[in-house]
């Protein structure tokens, strides 16, 4: 896909006639929600944002229409409530969505048994249940009109086991493989799906969740960045890990060094940092 730019907005008919008129970004109010929502904005895609912060939501759409003149919808809403689809279903009945960016998420840093179960459940109800619900609702009726695109988050900590992010990686597991298995079964109906593995990024989350002191890793990126690497390999490949030094250490940990030792390494590394918290 070709694009100009001009203004600050990317004109790309491609895009938006294969991935519009409308996106929705579950988690779409900050972070990388935000940055995800500026760039298919800048494509020319009208936006359906849904998070729990309604003030952050309010002042996204403003200032993304302003911006680039596109319609933008906001649902302040949880999506570990169960209920959520139903209020998502509603709120685009009069819209067809051509892509959905699964981004919303919950996590916890620090030893598994400092956090209770109701926390796991959080994480489980965030991170799993609700993408899956979202890619059975729009998945099946992007297959039926022939075209679109799902893109999901996930992360480097997917591909082996994370200690003292044991959960949050766990649920990130399940995105790669449910991503990877959709995508197969998608494409020749004609539905890009990608799933980003994206190493630390700062956003406000992360950065919130970060010990006093510890300054900027190696593998940071900001969450613009990793957005529009995300939607620039949307169609073209079916996983994405952005930046150069996250591609070096997905290599190492998950195609040379042992799984054993991957799994000792990131916990040596985590556990300094989170262990004692």
């Amino acid at each position: 896909m070709t694009a100009e730019v001009s203004g600050g907005r990317i004109h790309s008919g491609s895009f938006a006639a294969r991935y519009g008129p409308w996106a929705l970004v579950a988690g779409g109010s900050k972070g990388l929600g935000a940055a995800f929502a500026e760039g298919i904005a800048r494509r020319g895609v009208s936006l359906l944002l849904a998070a729990r912060e309604k003030e952050a939501l309010q002042q996204a759409s403003s200032r993304l229409q302003d911006a680039y003149g596109v319609q933008v919808r906001t649902l302040a809403i949880d999506l570990a409530d169960a209920s959520f689809l139903g209020a998502l279903e509603r709120e685009s009945r009069d819209v067809e969505i051509g892509l959905l960016v699964c981004n919303a998420a919950s996590a916890y840093t620090g030893p598994f048994f400092r956090a209770s179960l109701d926390d796991y459940q959080r994480i489980l109800d965030t991170n799993c249940r609700a993408p899956l619900s979202l890619m059975h609702w729009l998945g099946g009726r992007m297959a039926s009109s022939g075209r679109g695109g799902i893109l999901v988050m996930s992360s480097l900590s997917a591909f082996q086991g994370s200690a003292y992010v044991a959960a949050y990686a766990a649920t990130k597991a399940f995105l790669l493989n449910l991503s990877e298995a959709l995508g197969q079964e998608l494409k020749s109906r004609g539905v890009d799906v990608l799933v980003c593995c994206a190493g630390p990024t700062r956003t406000p989350n992360y950065l919130d969740s970060k010990p006093e002191g510890v300054g900027p890793g190696a593998l940071e990126m900001e969450p613009e960045a990793v957005a529009e690497q995300a939607l620039r390999a949307l169609g073209r490949k079916p996983l994405v890990v952005p930046g150069a030094l996250n591609r070096l250490s997905y290599f190492l940990l998950s195609r040379l060094l042992p799984r054993g030792w991957a799994v000792r390494l990131l916990a040596a590394s985590t556990g300094s940092m989170y262990a004692e918290r």
